[in-house]
């Protein structure tokens, strides 16, 4: 029951509405028991947005697209891994202290182990906040880094930043990589575009082929490679991990990862059909 003394949590976001986070924080909140409610948020102004977190004491805020490197510039102070990444996923709100986390690189990074990064070439598709942490996580595990984005600045930047190599996005079509990764937002519900991340032609049988969107879980993009007969790794474990791990800095416990995964599953079984 929500009362005066129930704490605040957040996603700060824009656009927000498509987010799962309030569904699986809210359910480890109330599964272990802690007074306090997870809310959405959707504002312009990300300055704004972190005054609102100091005056009305909001104990805790996921960021996610397109705050979470311009955030950065508004906290009080910044983890290692987090600054090394160049990008804030986690604010933790430390008796009106405002620290930034990132729980993104591990948790995208882990999916990838079983099946080899060292020497790999590893194609990212972006160069927003998750394209950041996987490539900092698969420079520090030795794989060959691509990048490719649609402004050619800040993709040679993030390339350059982790000793990879800038691809134009006209010539993907001549990569030849062993795992290629989406962390643009093409594919994300409500977008149900024909447009895909990376060329179809160049999908071959036995690529790893991950995606971060994770509404829907199946997106076109994965559906199409598991058709060329692609490895396939959905959104849905990298984003039940960073959160998982969010809830542990916040409030010191190990949420149970099978609700929070269940929740998602449920919730996209409840949507009409062509919403996921």
């Amino acid at each position: 029951m929500i009362t005066a003394s129930t704490d605040l949590y957040c996603v700060l976001g824009n656009p927000v509405s498509h987010s799962q986070s309030p569904l699986v924080h809210n359910i480890s909140l109330k599964e272990n028991h802690i007074n306090a409610v997870y809310l959405a948020f959707e504002p312009l102004d990300i300055g704004m947005a972190v005054r609102s977190i100091r005056t009305l004491n909001i104990k805790g805020a996921s960021i996610t697209i397109p705050f979470k490197e311009s955030i950065m510039a508004h906290l009080d102070e910044i983890d290692s891994q987090a600054r090394e990444i160049g990008a804030v996923n986690t604010v933790v709100n430390q008796n009106g202290r405002l620290l930034g986390f990132n729980t993104d690189s591990k948790a995208a990074i882990d999916p990838l182990l079983s099946h080899g990064i060292k020497d790999k070439t590893i194609c990212i598709i972006g160069a927003g906040g998750a394209a950041r942490a996987l490539a900092h996580g698969i420079s520090n595990h030795g794989g060959n880094l691509l990048v490719t984005n649609r402004s050619p600045q800040k993709g040679a930047a993030l390339a350059k930043k982790f000793n990879g190599r800038f691809i134009p996005m006209d010539r993907l079509e001549t990569v030849k990589a062993h795992v290629v990764i989406n962390t643009t937002s093409l594919g994300m519900h409500p977008d149900h575009g024909e447009a895909l991340p990376f060329p179809a032609q160049s999908l071959r049988a036995g690529m790893v082929v991950m995606d971060v969107v994770y509404t829907p879980i199946n997106t076109k993009f994965l559906t199409i490679a598991q058709e060329k007969g692609c490895i396939t790794i959905d959104g849905l474990s990298m984003f039940v991990a960073q959160a998982a791990a969010q809830f542990e800095l916040w409030t010191g416990l190990k949420p149970d990862l099978i609700p929070m995964r269940n929740a998602v599953l449920k919730h996209h079984t409840r949507l009409p059909k062509g919403h996921h």
